[in-house]
């Protein structure tokens, strides 16, 4: 059976371990099918362990449950897959949750949740897999951003205000992991289509006021995502590190 990723093979991704978090749904669920099609060794975690054990099975990846807002669950279950396949060469932080708010309805608790499900975990997964890579002198950690905080989007300030964040992290992870062989970069992706998108929010007019925007005229979806993933996760993207990749179909060009 033929996959949307037999265009382009990457070579160097044969047998290389790779985990991705949030991989059950959406646009970690796509990165899991688009690696284990380009014959990578992939693992993943998430909370949702339905959804998340049809796509291993699917897939052949090796799937974990794991809440990633529980850091010591996350530091454990980091160290039990790079124990069974030998250690992590790509890391991609995908997890996140684009929940809307108004300002006036934020309390700590709720700030500090969106941190929890959009930042934290991307700092300490890093720093988990950062000692292993190290000693093999080479690595790939790939951040999960968001143009929201570029565009300045009302109605989720917790969410934008934590990927903007993934923007220092990531230019001062590479630099400090830089020297070790590793590379940090960081994805952010515009208006994608995924299942939650369509269920929440997606219109019949929000889909046209995004292609009036765009610079392209199509709506995304996760495969878009996932193709740039897979390329900085090669060895094709050698000498990038430090940098955003955007992927949003020229919107932030508005």
């Amino acid at each position: 059976m033929s996959s949307p990723y037999d265009t382009v093979r990457y070579a160097s991704l044969q047998r290389r371990n790779v985990l991705i978090t949030g991989g059950a749904s959406g646009i970690g669920a796509e990165m899991v099918r688009a690696f284990a099609a380009q014959g990578a060794n992939v693992s993943f975690i998430d909370i949702d362990a339905g959804e998340g054990a049809k796509l291993a099975a699917e897939t052949g990846a090796v799937f974990s449950v794991c809440d990633i807002t529980d850091i010591p669950a996350l530091r454990t279950a980091i160290s039990n897959i790079e124990r069974a396949c030998g250690g992590i060469d790509t890391l991609v932080n995908n997890a996140g949750k684009d929940d809307r708010h108004t300002m006036s309805d934020v309390e700590p608790e709720s700030w500090r949740r969106a941190f929890s499900l959009n930042l934290d975990h991307q700092f300490f997964a890093s720093q988990a897999v950062s000692p292993s890579m190290a000693e093999k002198g080479a690595g790939s950690i790939i951040m999960l951003g968001s143009i929201s905080w570029m565009r300045g989007r009302p109605g989720m300030v917790g969410y934008t205000t934590a990927k903007a964040a993934i923007n220092g992290m990531t230019r001062t992870l590479a630099r400090e992991l830089g020297p070790s062989g590793i590379r940090v970069n960081c994805i952010l992706p515009g208006a994608i289509v995924t299942e939650r998108q369509l269920k929440l929010w997606t219109t019949p007019e929000q889909n046209q006021q995004f292609i009036d925007l765009q610079a392209l005229k199509f709506r995304l979806d996760a495969s878009h995502v996932a193709r740039m993933a897979l390329f900085l996760a090669s060895d094709e993207s050698g000498g990038c590190t430090g940098a955003n990749f955007i992927v949003d179909a020229g919107l932030t060009q508005n």
